[in-house]
């Protein structure tokens, strides 16, 4: 068998392996938690995972429909009453908000 027909079977086989190797670590990834996306953007303030330490309220733990609820209120006010939290709370549907609050309510304090 020629050299350039080896090497061209030695690169099938590799590709063959690395084929594997890859359709398996995707299978192996699991997707992040429903809101984990959506409630860093509260990291920020709030702390990793609601966690804060710099003296913004501590959302890890919290009930889910209390934290839902006051974000509900938050996207309610207009015009000079408009905050940070206001600002944000409008830029979510019903449910990506539930989908928060359910995300920070089930995070460690």
């Amino acid at each position: 068998m020629s050299k350039t027909r080896l090497w061209v079977r030695a690169l099938s086989a590799t590709a063959l392996s690395l084929a594997a190797v890859s359709a398996q670590a995707q299978t192996t990834v699991s997707a992040p938690p429903a809101g984990r996306l959506l409630a860093s953007n509260c990291f920020q303030c709030h702390g990793y995972n609601g966690r804060s330490s710099k003296g913004f309220e501590i959302l890890a733990g919290e009930s889910a429909s209390e934290i839902y609820n006051e974000l509900r209120e938050m996207r309610q006010k207009t015009g000079s009453d408009v905050g940070i939290m206001e600002a944000h709370s409008h830029g979510y549907t019903d449910a990506q908000l539930k989908l928060i609050a359910t995300y920070l309510s089930k995070q460690t304090p």
